[in-house]
């Protein structure tokens, strides 16, 4: 029986330090459950903290930087400003050159000024000198002039008498020269190569010369000889102040000469030459004619057949002015 007991009471009691060590697990695991929440909660703020520190401090280095610039930016202006206020002082004394520069140009020109009276005073009365001879020129000149209108208008009705004179001149050589070729053309009418061009009296070389050669053929000097003799009868009715000349032109070919002479150039010159000297040694006066060359620049036909080279190879006489 009292082992039952002691079993009974050893029984009874367990329920109780179940009920304690129950209570006691649930005390403890309370209180981990409340470090553990109070862990995590200070892990937050902590990491919340060092979140605000890290901006707190790119906030800090942003300013420092800030605050680099315009320390930097106050020196540089620093450095405007004395070199400002280095111009400034430098303006400052070139103004005040400047003013003694002035002063001492308002003294000088005042006393230019002073002596610049005087010489005023003679210059305006040479002006009154002046303008006295002026005025004395002035009349002399109005009356050159009008001396000058009457020279102009003398001269002037001169130039009109010399005009008529020259015309008069001109028509009588023109009546003349027409004297000259009407007989001419009496003359030598009917005879081939012979024609009168305008002002002028052509033979054609083939009747005066053979081909290539300056030496007159025997029909060319009878040819010539007739010419002359007309010649000297007109002459003899020109009166002595009218000034003429018997031109003799000789012209050639375009063609390339194949004789003695160089060139058509001297082709030419030396047939004009050949009619003058027949000319002189049949009484034609030397003073009244010439003889002149146009090798085969001056063509009367421009063609290239054998008639239109036989026109252009031929002798002009023009009796012109001289």
């Amino acid at each position: 029986m009292a082992r039952r007991r002691h079993r009974s009471g050893a029984i009874n009691a367990w329920p109780g330090y179940v009920d304690a060590l129950s209570s006691l697990l649930m005390v403890v695991t309370f209180v981990l459950l409340v470090f553990v929440l109070g862990q995590e909660f200070l892990s937050a703020a902590v990491t919340q903290r060092e979140h605000a520190l890290e901006s707190l401090k790119g906030e800090l280095s942003h300013l420092s930087n800030m605050l680099s610039l315009s320390e930097a930016r106050v020196k540089t202006l620093s450095s405007a400003e004395q070199e400002q206020r280095a111009l400034v002082s430098s303006l400052r004394s070139q103004l005040d050159d400047r003013q003694h520069q002035l002063d001492d140009a308002q003294n000088h020109a005042k006393e230019i000024e002073g002596a610049q009276l005087g010489s005023i005073a003679d210059l305006s009365s040479q002006v009154t000198e002046l303008t006295r001879q002026l005025q004395a020129i002035s009349s002399t000149l109005d009356m050159e002039k009008k001396n000058e209108a009457d020279k102009d208008a003398r001269i002037s009705e001169l130039g009109q008498k010399l005009n008529i004179a020259l015309a008069d001149k001109v028509n009588q050589l023109q009546r003349y020269r027409s004297e000259f070729f009407g007989r001419l053309r009496d003359i030598l009418k009917g005879q081939s190569g012979i024609a009168v061009v305008g002002d002028r009296f052509v033979f054609q070389s083939e009747i005066l010369f053979p081909s290539g050669s300056a030496t007159l053929t025997p029909t060319g000097q009878k040819q010539i000889l007739t010419l002359a003799r007309t010649f000297r009868e007109v002459a003899a009715t020109i009166p002595s102040d009218v000034p003429w000349i018997l031109r003799v032109d000789g012209h050639a070919d375009r063609q390339p000469i194949r004789s003695t002479f160089p060139s058509n150039w001297e082709l030419s010159s030396a047939r004009a030459i050949t009619v003058v000297k027949t000319l002189i040694a049949n009484g034609i006066d030397p003073h009244h004619i010439a003889a002149t060359a146009f090798s085969g620049y001056q063509p009367l036909d421009t063609g290239t057949s054998p008639e239109a080279l036989a026109r252009n190879r031929r002798i002009e006489f023009r009796l012109t002015d001289r």
